[in-house]
């Protein structure tokens, strides 16, 4: 990967919280919904529904708040290690809103913080990888403390998500940093934080997302 600016702290802590906000707002709003046409109405199938679309809701938002704590939050004190047990919880967890079929191979254990985060985000960019939809396979192998993560993205126009060419690398010449494009940006960070090398490639008509661990110095 090549040498990458880096934005202010404070620029990133903001565009995280937006990311966040963003994910969540869309099942928020509809338990709103829910509640008003429970408020308004008196048909009983109309209720029904609404009470429908509130677990529904209910259930993706929290399934994406915990994806987020993880992803994008501390998730316990510098140097913590994640189980990858609860890592694959909240991606199955997120994968259930995606259009995506989902299945997961890693060895039980813990694993650095920042190395599970880096996981999580490469699962965001293997969904952009298959936009209408298909399987994505993570397999996680190699030592906890010099893991390789490879994504197989098959599905009908699959192809390398364009945040690939700049914002993993993380080169912000004429791009304009928003609270979508931060994710791929702040994926790079945590490449470079792990010593880990990012990669997409075409193979045939699928995808191929790797996250390489460097050779220990």
């Amino acid at each position: 990967m090549s040498e990458a600016a880096e934005i202010e702290a404070l620029d990133l802590a903001a565009l995280l919280c937006s990311r966040v906000c963003h994910d969540i707002i869309s099942p928020v709003g509809a338990i709103n919904n829910g509640l008003e046409v429970l408020d308004e109405e008196n048909n009983e199938e109309m209720k029904a529904f609404a009470f429908d679309l509130i677990r529904k809701s209910a259930r993706q938002a929290s399934a994406k708040l915990q994806f987020a704590r993880l992803a994008f939050g501390a998730a316990g004190s510098s140097g913590a290690e994640i189980d990858l047990g609860d890592a694959e919880k909240v991606a199955r967890g997120w994968m259930d809103g995606e259009k995506a079929e989902f299945s997961w191979s890693a060895p039980q254990a813990l694993m650095a913080k920042n190395r599970v985060k880096l996981l999580l985000n490469l699962v965001l960019l293997a969904v952009a990888a298959v936009p209408r939809g298909g399987h994505i396979k993570v397999t996680v192998s190699g030592a906890p403390s010099s893991p390789d993560f490879t994504f197989l993205c098959t599905g009908p126009n699959a192809r390398i998500p364009a945040a690939f060419e700049k914002l993993v690398p993380g080169n912000l010449v004429d791009v304009h940093l928003d609270a979508h494009a931060v994710q791929p940006y702040y994926t790079g960070l945590l490449a470079r934080a792990c010593r880990m090398d990012v990669a997409a490639v075409l193979e045939g008509s699928d995808i191929v997302i790797t996250a390489k661990s460097r050779p220990q110095d």
